[in-house]
């Protein structure tokens, strides 16, 4: 796992929890470090007993965690800048769904070994959706629930997400979109501005 992923999971710990839980964390996993290095690799089982670690000391179920993280990722000041790499995928928040099929490509443009899950929007009716979500890591269907409602609040949609399981590498989201003009967005400009 890049460690890059790793860096923001610690990052998300340090910021929603304090770093001495952090430090719980690290002395429960044992490595004998204390942070992630963004531009190294880790294998599978350090974020896995990384993940194990985190639920044990915050004492919460890891979904409810992996949720709570992907909704620091795009609405924490800290991470900011996947915010606004996000709200390019569109408009609206129908066009951000329809964007996430290319995701993990566009992802690999700006860091070429980063690995996401490969994301399959599927389109029942007009305000029902569902997203396959495969990886060999599992939860990534959890963190991309956080993700998507704090994506609709921001675009001002009202949508319902819901986990409906998964097995063998590979996770399914229900998405009902509910109303997409529900309330007014966040603001968003394409351009940065300068102080």
């Amino acid at each position: 796992m890049h460690g890059l992923a790793l860096h923001a999971v610690q990052l998300f710990v340090c910021d929603c929890y304090g770093q001495a839980k952090w430090s719980g964390v690290m002395d429960e996993t044992q490595f004998g470090f204390t942070e992630f290095e963004s531009m190294l690799d880790y294998d599978s089982e350090t974020a896995l007993v990384t993940l194990s670690a985190i639920e044990t000391v915050l004492d919460r179920p890891l979904p409810e965690i992996l949720e709570d993280l992907g909704t620091y990722l795009v609405s924490h000041p800290t991470v900011e800048a996947l915010r606004r790499l996000l709200r390019f995928s569109g408009v609206s928040f129908e066009e951000f769904l329809h964007s996430l099929d290319d995701l993990p490509d566009r992802a690999r443009l700006a860091v070429a070994d980063l690995e996401l899950p490969q994301i399959e929007l599927r389109q029942h009716s007009s305000f029902h959706y569902s997203l396959i979500c495969s990886s060999r890591m599992p939860g990534w269907g959890h963190v991309l629930m956080g993700i998507l409602r704090t994506m609709a609040d921001d675009y001002g949609a009202l949508a319902m997400v819901e986990h409906r399981g998964g097995g063998q590498g590979t996770e399914t989201l229900a998405i009902t979109l509910l109303e997409t003009s529900f309330a007014e967005g966040r603001d968003f400009d394409l351009g940065a501005r300068s102080a």
